[in-house]
């Protein structure tokens, strides 16, 4: 059941390969504005961290594929140069490409042990042509079906459960400047009035969570102190120490399950959101083909109306001659003018279709739509025709149904989210445990300072503590004076009642999902029967227009013959030439009406990028490397 598109400008068969590069391209080559551009200069990975990283501004420049098939004012268009067209320059498809980037933003966003963020559009239904007829362009919602991710999906994939540990680690310093003077009741304790103290003080701390609900923190302080009383045996002196903490979570908050949780479903979401790219460029491509195609039927309708005129004035012309020579009675000539104007009314409307059909599809394939110079007043020619295969090919509804079960982007994403939803429970169900968390903690001290004449007069002997820095340091290396502590913490919830409806909720929540799934694959099912008696109905109804137009044509030439002998009246003939357009029209229709349903097969059975060859990768970039742009075609007459 595979329809041809044969074109007058060449013969290049079904759609050539059209894509095939890497998601993130070279950031040079054109046509990839849609990036991030890494830090530059600085200090490396030093400074990189702390400094913002550059957006391109949007591109609304349209590819180089356009400019070579305008030729003389008109566009010279095959199916797959509005394939490619439509991939390179279309809105809807390049606002889908930042999806991912963001995506991977809120990656790198979970990593760090932070909430996820909803970002992203969601996918933007086609353009549909000026005046549908028979199937739609959005057949059982296939253009439209959602394949949001989790990050978009509400508060329950984010909100509930242990709170997520931070995983970038944290780096602090504090240091303190200080003098005290204090004046003295008791000069005996402090031997002077007043105690003049000048200190400065050092902290630095580094602090990092794991996974597994580990938290480690390394402390070291110092704090010099210069003091005036006399009775001091070291002055000025310098203590310090160096602290070790280690706290590790063994119920509530405990394993990489739980505190991983939004890393695992931003992964997810990550598929998802490509999925939901490619839903994006089925919708596209499907919706621009469907209006490439009726643009086919308007184009020969106009080409029949316009023979209709042609057949209308000879006619006319014909009866005001014979008038004069008496052989025609005088009110032929206005039944003939009476059917002209209503001949040209009819091309009037089939032309103004057209324009129409023409503003919709140009705006399709360009970036900054009609009100661009090359193409405001452009004309839009197809070089392709319809050709309707003479048998449709036939294969059991069940094989197709299960194609589209394995094919259709909204089964893979319902169940990606389905799983996104049991890796939350996984969090959810830990807040009912109680929390108990183990703690160790080991802090080695230090003292150094200089031997005042106090001590020296009183006979004290403390070489140990003499010293500067270097002392300090080498005496918590040796562990000189060591504090140990170990412990444990418990928090039982006594009746814990949020927790179990948090954990209930969620699980109903995931039985709804699982019918959900259930739902779609039913709806799946449904798109598929519905796609293929759709194109049964196009195939009987295309049939029934040809040999309607065979009977027209049949009619209309026996009745020019009758009236050149005089045995029909003009009338008659315009009348023929009239239902003869009219014919012509409606198997124009059929036509176009037969590739809607073959493309709303294609869309049910989830098979729309490969009919087309169309590569994901090489979509995402925005350049089309697989076909050649060809030359636009020498224009002869009007080039309608």
């Amino acid at each position: 059941m595979r329809f041809r598109f044969h074109s007058a400008a060449s013969c290049r068969g079904i759609y050539t390969s059209l894509l095939a590069c890497l998601l993130f391209a070279n950031p040079a080559s054109a046509q990839t504005a849609v990036r991030i551009d890494p830090q530059q200069g600085g200090l490396g990975w030093l400074t990189h961290p702390y400094q913002t990283r550059y957006v391109p501004p949007v591109n609304l420049s349209n590819s180089s594929r356009l400019g070579p098939l305008i030729r003389a004012g008109n566009l010279y268009l095959t199916a797959q140069d509005v394939v490619a067209l439509a991939i390179e320059n279309n809105i809807d498809i390049e606002v889908q490409r930042y999806n991912p980037l963001l995506a991977n933003e809120v990656l790198r966003r979970a990593q760090a042990g932070t909430y996820l963020r909803t970002v992203g559009a969601g996918v933007a239904a086609g353009p549909t042509s000026v005046s549908l007829t028979g199937v739609s362009l959005n057949p059982s919602g296939l253009a439209t079906a959602s394949v949001s991710g989790l990050s978009a999906g509400g508060g329950i994939v984010t909100q509930l459960g242990p709170t997520i540990p931070t995983l970038d680690p944290t780096f602090s310093f504090v240091g303190q400047y200080q003098h005290i003077t204090s004046p003295q009741s008791n000069t005996v304790v402090t031997g002077t009035t007043a105690l003049v103290i000048d200190s400065h003080a050092y902290q630095a701390v580094y602090q990092q969570n794991f996974l597994p609900g580990t938290t480690l923190q390394v402390t070291y302080a110092q704090n010099y102190n210069k003091i005036n009383s006399p009775f001091y045996a070291i002055n000025p002196f310098t203590s310090g120490d160096l602290d070790l903490q280690v706290t590790q979570n063994l119920l509530y908050g405990f394993g990489s399950a739980v505190n991983g949780r939004n890393i695992r479903v931003q992964k997810n979401n990550l598929k998802v959101t490509n999925l939901q790219f490619k839903q994006q460029v089925i919708t596209t491509v499907s919706a621009v083909l469907n209006l490439y195609w009726d643009l086919v039927s308007f184009t020969e309708d106009v080409a029949a109306r316009d023979q209709e005129v042609k057949t209308a004035e000879d006619l006319l012309e014909n009866n005001r001659k014979q008038v004069e020579l008496g052989s025609l009675a005088e009110i032929e000539v206005t039944r003939a003018e009476s059917q002209l104007y209503a001949a040209r009314q009819d091309l009037t409307i089939s032309q103004t279709n057209l324009a129409q059909q023409e503003t919709v599809l140009k705006n399709a394939l360009s970036r900054s739509g009609i009100s661009t110079a090359e193409l405001a007043d452009v004309h839009v020619v197809p070089l392709d025709h319809i050709v309707i295969p003479k048998v449709d090919e036939v294969r059991p509804v069940n094989d197709l149904v299960a194609e589209a079960l394995s094919n259709r982007v909204e089964i893979q994403s319902s169940r990606i989210n389905l799983d996104s939803n049991q890796l939350n429970l996984v969090g959810i169900k830990n807040s009912l445990k109680p929390t108990l968390q183990v703690f160790a903690e080991l802090t080695n001290n230090a003292l150094s300072g200089t031997l005042t004449s106090f001590a020296i007069e009183q006979g004290v002997v403390l070489p140990y503590f003499v010293g500067g820095d270097g002392n300090l340091l080498a005496q918590i290396a040796r562990r000189n004076f060591p504090n140990y502590s170990a412990g444990f913490s418990l928090n039982i919830p006594l009746r814990n009642r949020a927790a179990q409806s948090d954990y209930v909720s969620s699980l109903l929540e995931i039985r709804q999902n699982e019918l959900s799934l259930q739902k779609t694959i039913n709806q799946v099912r449904v798109d598929v029967q519905n796609a293929v008696i759709g194109l049964q109905q196009a195939r009987v109804r295309y049939d029934a227009s040809v040999k309607a137009r065979v009977l027209s044509q049949q009619t209309f030439d026996a009745d020019q013959k009758k009236y050149g002998l005089g045995a029909a009246t003009a009338f008659q003939v315009v009348q023929d030439q009239r239902d003869l357009a009219a014919s012509q029209n409606s198997e124009g229709q059929a036509m176009a009406n037969y590739s809607h349903a073959q493309i709303a097969l294609d869309q049910a059975l989830g098979t729309t990028l490969d009919v087309n060859h169309i590569s994901i990768s090489e979509a995402l970039t925005g350049r089309v490397t697989s076909l050649p742009v060809h030359e636009a075609q020498p224009v002869t007459g009007e080039g309608r």
